[in-house]
């Protein structure tokens, strides 16, 4: 797929996962799978899971570059075998990854969703065409005696033919080849496909972890690394969003309008209505609804241990959210307001309801649960 066409597997204002040098906060999925591949035992299947933008698609080039630029490991005779290799890193200069880096190894294969010519767009999930593909990748790459190494990105979005085309893989993986499949909901997979792989899990990233990613992603940014590592739930790629839409701010401005309430301050709700509705911020608008969800979900956390999640993510959040869940069955109120508010907003995008009025219809409902928790 050209660069110059969306790709489903990069995150957008950030370097595609195949460009990133380092991978930070997943020691422990990388050692387990050099653990397994020292042992000389390596699995034909891989499923590397976790949340959406911990790194597993870094992961899995990651690991393509390094299986395809260490050989096997075989006795020198007088000398012995070389020593176990100790990490994934493969140099920059060598052939491999020079021409992953171009796009041009013929011993990897990465299946993901196609760009659709005529529609100018995405396809919305990976076809069997795509996956057939597969049978002219094994035939001209078998000459060479090489390892190959297919990269599914994610598996969570193959149609049920293009599952059944890797499942035969699974169960009958040509010689000398890896299948790694980036999952962001195994559970939704095959339980044929999951039982025939090793899982790789990963885990959402520390504070640290996060800025020393946007920081090797060149992403500038001035926020609270806890702040941003509280709303973006440990995830890099939300990270880079709520970097490069502002995200911290607009949380910031939902927290101090939920702090006047049960008092109602029309001028900042309108505000705040206006600015996401106006043309051109789709995206900006869909992260506004997904931090209403965010704050109301840690409204009711707030509830239902008695004290607010840390770190805060926004100033006085933690005093806010105390005051109007002070119990668990405020809680629990919050709860389901959260899911009926949510259904709503994603009926009226659906629907293409005025954006303006939505958002103020849900800052009304915000104030009549306050009200309520007040009372």
């Amino acid at each position: 797929m050209s660069d110059d066409l969306p790709q489903p597997d990069r995150i957008e204002g950030a370097p595609h996962p195949r460009d990133t040098p380092h991978l930070f906060g997943q020691e422990l999925a990388e050692a387990g799978f050099l653990d397994t591949f020292n042992s000389g035992r390596l699995h034909h299947g891989w499923l590397i899971t976790g949340p959406r933008g911990v790194g597993k698609a870094t992961l899995a080039w990651r690991i393509a570059r390094f299986l395809l630029a260490t050989p096997a490991q075989e006795d020198d005779g007088l000398f012995g075998a070389p020593p176990p290799p100790e990490t994934l890193d493969i140099p920059d200069d060598h052939p491999v990854a020079r021409r992953m880096a171009s796009g041009a190894e013929p011993g990897l294969f990465v299946l993901r969703r196609p760009y659709d010519e005529k529609a100018k767009r995405l396809k919305r999930e990976i076809t069997v065409e795509e996956a057939r593909k597969l049978k002219g990748f094994f035939s001209l790459s078998s000459a060479d005696g090489g390892r190959r190494v297919v990269i599914v990105d994610a598996a969570d979005e193959l149609n049920v033919s293009a599952a059944n085309a890797i499942l035969k893989l699974l169960e009958e993986p040509p010689a000398n080849t890896t299948l790694l499949l980036v999952a962001h909901q195994p559970s939704g997979l095959l339980p044929t496909i999951r039982s025939r792989c090793r899982e790789l899990r990963l885990s959402p990233l520390s504070p640290t972890d996060i800025a020393r990613a946007l920081s090797q992603a060149e992403i500038d940014t001035d926020a609270d690394d806890t702040a941003l590592a509280a709303l973006s739930g440990g995830s890099v790629g939300e990270a880079v969003r709520l970097t490069n839409l502002n995200g911290l701010p607009l949380y910031a401005d939902l927290i101090t309008l939920l702090g006047t309430m049960p008092r109602f301050d029309r001028a900042r709700a309108q505000a705040l209505a206006d600015a996401a509705a106006a043309r051109g911020q789709e995206d900006r608008r869909a992260l506004l609804y997904h931090l209403i969800d965010l704050m109301m979900a840690r409204l009711a956390r707030t509830g239902a241990i008695g004290q607010p999640p840390m770190p805060e993510a926004a100033p006085d959040e933690a005093a806010i959210l105390a005051r109007l869940a002070p119990t668990p069955a405020a809680g629990r109120a919050w709860a389901q307001a959260a899911e009926e508010i949510g259904a709503r907003l994603r009926h009226g995008e659906a629907v293409n309801l005025d954006p303006a009025a939505l958002i103020l219809d849900t800052v009304f409902k915000l104030q009549g649960i306050a009200g309520g928790q007040a009372a």
